[in-house]
């Protein structure tokens, strides 16, 4: 199906994960149950945020961003690998393919930013406990969500442009399940320097910067947690922060050696893209929910209220 001849490519071939009919129908039925657990666990988490007063709080309001962040971001990939999981002619045509590349780093930005929002939100809270209410108000929550989601907009527009910039002459051939930028960099007939140039300036100032605002959070949340004389209250320091440090590292270890990793579609690339493409938004409803009283206690407020409504 390569496509060695043509001047302008239209469409690519994604190789996928195997060209066995037998392990694609148990990627088929794994990718799909995965799938509909992170619909269900992140949209579950966006309806009890939503709808359970006691969780109007600012680490609630950026949570609830995230789960509907990681819903949509499952949304961009998972779809299409399954369609393609089932189908012959693996292709993706070239506008589709440039879309979900914008719709990846966009949200790998977004997210990543999200992060650095959620621990200055536990900074503030852990680090400046009086002042909390009044600097983590609903004005300065909003403005952080928002700009976060404007980064987010922004850097992947800018990257996507630069590389529809470059020209496709064939191969056509993706050695992946999707469309990510390092692959299809691979592709291209013209000097994909500008394009480089740009993934890697947002590694760098997006990736590294945000990383360095995570870091500084949690030395001072931790330096802060040592003070504490009182063995109750360090503990629920660190419980209500592990779970938001368990998956910044997480989020990062996989995204960043993705797109710092020269392209060569080997094995460890793939497994580094289903793993924040595919599983790192199946677990952070779990993470929470499962680490967080007080998401579990709403939960159960809710399905309470459930039972008690009249058929």
């Amino acid at each position: 199906m390569e496509v060695s001849n043509m001047t302008t490519v239209t469409v690519f071939v994604l190789l996928g994960l195997s060209n066995n009919p037998q392990v694609q129908a148990l990627l088929f039925v794994l990718f799909l149950a995965i799938y509909l657990l992170t619909l269900l666990g992140n949209l579950l988490m966006v309806l009890v945020i939503s709808t359970d007063s006691h969780l109007h709080t600012p680490m609630y309001f950026f949570l609830r961003h995230l789960s509907f962040l990681d819903a949509f971001y499952s949304s961009i990939i998972v779809p299409k690998l399954l369609e393609n999981l089932l189908s012959k002619e693996k292709t993706i045509s070239f506008l589709e393919c440039f879309t979900q590349i914008s719709l990846v780093i966009f949200s790998g930005a977004t997210e990543a930013c999200l992060l650095s929002v959620m621990a200055y939100d536990r900074f503030q809270a852990v680090c400046h406990p009086l002042l909390y209410v009044v600097v983590m108000n609903r004005r300065v929550c909003a403005g952080l969500v928002g700009s976060s989601w404007a980064i987010g907009i922004g850097t992947g527009l800018i990257n996507t442009l630069l590389l529809a910039q470059q020209h496709f002459c064939g191969p056509n051939i993706i050695r992946s399940f999707a469309c990510e930028l390092p692959p299809v960099l691979l592709l291209t007939c013209s000097n994909p320097c500008t394009s480089i140039a740009s993934i890697l300036t947002t590694m760098s100032v997006l990736g590294l910067g945000t990383l360095v605002l995570l870091l500084g959070s949690y030395s001072c949340i931790i330096t802060t947690a040592l003070r504490i004389n009182s063995a109750t209250g360090r503990n629920k320091i660190f419980s209500t922060c592990s779970s938001h440090f368990l998956m910044v590292t997480i989020f990062y270890t996989s995204g960043v050696l993705r797109y710092m990793i020269p392209a060569s579609g080997s094995a460890l690339e793939q497994v580094l893209s289903v793993q924040y493409s595919v599983i790192t938004p199946l677990l952070n409803p779990l993470i929470y929910s499962l680490k967080n009283q007080e998401v579990k206690v709403a939960l159960g407020r809710m399905l309470a209220r459930k039972s008690r409504l009249p058929l």
